[in-house]
């Protein structure tokens, strides 16, 4: 079991939703890549971080 912080950052706005644009530590690839949060949760945030874990 692992669990890993993913940061995202603002990219840009649609009708219901804000897309997130993962911010992915030097030297490794993206792991989720783009994130689409539904804007009455998102608010004004400018940037969020998901906690994934991983069960093995």
């Amino acid at each position: 079991m692992s669990k890993k912080i993913v940061t995202f950052k603002y990219e840009k706005e649609t009708k219901n939703s804000i897309r997130y644009k993962e911010v992915p530590e030097e030297g490794t690839a993206p792991i989720v890549g783009s994130l689409y949060v539904q804007k009455w949760f998102a608010g004004s945030s400018k940037s969020i971080e998901i906690t994934i874990d991983k069960k093995d």
